[in-house]
């Protein structure tokens, strides 16, 4: 059902938008635009102000006010006299248009494209492409911890992709070709993802190739309940990581036709990677480096309680797993 919704969605929003005459796509800017303003922004980056309890810059703590710059409250710490705002060090320092961040984040609630988002709100594709990773750096670590009970574990992998780099480690493919064997190899990144039977999900890229014990350990030990029932397919990466880690754990073999049965499966992750690969398309090709961004994207959508770009915004500012 959920899969189904979120499908159902994505794609009357991406018709409906695809469907609006010029005059009817003007009229649809301007309402984002004005749904929105600088001085709602502004409130929710001094939320974060207002939490700051140490200088970012030496971390001391006697700090006081120190005049309105652009809009934001600056402060100075005593003890390196430096001054500092609300986004100083963070992803989206520096970033210009505060008007324009939440209609963009709506956007971004849409799974706009870099080119339609930047036409809806009025910007470059090139600033629309930076602000999606921008806004993205900090939201992609807004992840549950931990998660707890029976928890499924699989990995899916995406050839890798060097797109928009002017330095290639490898000869390039037409359209993103194909790998230059058959099965997993050093050519595909691998997509960890665990998942509880309450849709709290955890995600990560844990490299080129199958993935290991020791990047299970490193990736699932600080997400997962000591009582956790991990639930995994037949690969022994998992029963070694289970057996160094004293996690309980339950291997179905798939190869083998087990599906499992009504509560040991491992049906919710493979689901969460089928819509992950299904609402990656619309982007015609990710390069490997931004995964981390888009799944943490999908991730911001998936969440009822993300549903404005003001929530948006405050998961971009407060993720809680910074």
């Amino acid at each position: 059902m959920e899969a189904q919704a979120f499908e159902r969605a994505t794609a009357w929003t991406l018709q409906w938008f695809s469907e609006l005459t010029g005059e009817q796509a003007a009229v649809v800017r301007e309402q984002i635009l004005q749904c929105t303003s600088a001085q709602d922004c502004i409130a929710i980056i001094e939320e974060r102000g207002l939490k700051m309890r140490r200088c970012p810059h030496c971390q001391g703590t006697k700090l006081y006010r120190h005049g309105v710059f652009y809009g934001l409250q600056r402060y100075r710490c005593r003890e390196c006299m430096r001054s500092f705002n609300a986004l100083t060090n963070t992803p989206l320092a520096f970033i210009r248009l505060r008007e324009k961040w939440l209609p963009f984040l709506q956007c971004m609630l849409g799974s706009m494209t870099v080119r339609a988002a930047a036409e809806t709100v009025g910007i470059h594709r090139n600033t629309s492409f930076r602000w999606r990773h921008r806004f993205m750096a900090m939201a992609k670590d807004d992840r549950p911890r931990p998660l707890q009970r029976i928890v499924e574990a699989d990995e899916t992998y995406l050839l890798e992709s060097q797109k928009g780099s002017r330095h290639l480690t490898r000869p390039a493919r037409r359209r993103g070709g194909a790998a230059s064997r058959r099965g997993i190899s050093d050519e595909h990144d691998c997509i960890l993802v665990a998942r509880d039977r309450m849709r709290q999900t955890c995600d990560f890229v844990t490299g080129r190739g199958q993935v290991t014990a020791a990047q299970l350990t490193t990736c699932l030990t600080p997400v997962l309940s000591p009582h956790a029932l991990l639930v995994t397919d037949g690969a022994v990466a998992y029963k070694a990581f289970a057996q160094a880690t004293g996690i309980q754990h339950v291997a179905i073999n798939i190869r083998a036709g087990d599906r499992g049965n009504r509560f040991i499966h491992v049906q919710s992750v493979n689901g969460y990677h089928s819509r992950f690969k299904g609402w990656l398309q619309r982007f015609h090709g990710v390069a490997s480096r931004y995964l981390p961004n888009y799944l943490g994207w999908l991730h911001v959508l998936q969440q009822p309680r993300i549903a404005t770009p003001q929530l948006l915004l405050r998961a971009a500012l407060f993720p809680r797993g910074s």
